[in-house]
């Protein structure tokens, strides 16, 4: 099972022939109200991966139909609160290329309560797996929770913030990172010592490590015609946590995230274009 302590958004997001330039007005070519925020986004991937998910948040009085959006997913929501604070909200402006610029507003995501986070990983125990994004409150506190129950805790540290890594790694199981993160952590705090690191490189793919295994296994990332990259990074970690979780070995749970991604940045948006585990399946039938 996996547990994942994770954002809720609403994302509100705008088509645009380019992305806008300091003190530029761009006129949007389309707009649409989607469920984002990479906690829902994980959640939804893991569970359409086959995983048993489990969502830890909070929205506000106007977050029903994200609730409602995310138990449509496979989702349990039994976890998600209903409080007196806004529910978070994302601003996405995509240009033609695929490329995006995103302002996130956290609202109810950084109310989290603790009795809450409690209340749900009393449910956990030993297998299961704490998956955490930056974009909440009581990281190191739901991580200490986790390990002294014994879960594995994969941590998607993004948006990156060298405090809030520095904190909870201590307790992470499975380190995911960006190419950029990567780099900006490593020029922080030195090297990067966690039992598992996964670092993905975009379109080149990603690499894999292990506490005590020399080897570091490279995945090619599948060559696709990008149409909107939001999401890709959250399908990606949905679906890898989901394979470990399921039992996996690691070469076979990357292959299967990273397909996953890449069939998501061929479709518009982000949870609406997470793909299907049968989708995955056929398409990496035909790698």
């Amino acid at each position: 099972m996996i547990f994942n302590l994770g954002s809720i958004n609403a994302d509100h997001v705008y088509r645009v022939a380019h992305l806008p330039r300091a003190g530029e007005t761009v006129a949007a070519q389309g707009y649409a109200r989607l469920l984002g925020g990479k906690g829902a986004n994980q959640s939804i991937a893991g569970a359409r991966a086959g995983g048993q998910v489990v969502h830890i948040g909070a929205v506000g009085a106007d977050g029903d139909w994200m609730v409602a959006a995310l138990a449509d997913a496979g989702v349990d929501v039994r976890h998600v609160r209903q409080g007196p604070v806004v529910s978070g909200h994302a601003v996405v402006t995509v240009e033609e290329g695929g490329e995006n610029a995103i302002v996130i507003h956290a609202g109810a995501n950084r109310a989290l309560r603790l009795q809450d986070v409690e209340a749900a990983l009393a449910e956990a125990g030993p297998g299961d797996w704490l998956l955490m994004q930056n974009e909440t409150n009581l990281h190191v506190e739901a991580a200490r929770m986790a390990e002294a129950k014994g879960l594995r805790i994969a941590y998607s540290a993004a948006p990156f913030d060298v405090a809030a890594v520095r904190a909870v790694l201590p307790h992470v199981t499975l380190l995911m990172l960006n190419e950029g993160e990567a780099g900006q952590m490593a020029r922080e705090m030195g090297e990067i010592a966690v039992p598992m690191l996964c670092v993905t490189r975009g379109a080149r793919g990603v690499l894999w490590t292990e506490a005590g295994v020399g080897e570091t296994v490279t995945i090619p990332a599948p060559k696709v015609v990008a149409v909107d990259t939001t999401g890709a990074g959250d399908t990606f970690a949905g679906y890898l946590v989901a394979g470990l979780a399921a039992g996996l070995e690691p070469r076979s749970a990357l292959r299967r995230a990273v397909s996953a991604a890449a069939i998501s940045v061929t479709r518009p948006g982000a949870s609406g274009a997470i793909p299907m585990a049968a989708e995955v399946a056929a398409f990496l039938a035909q790698e």
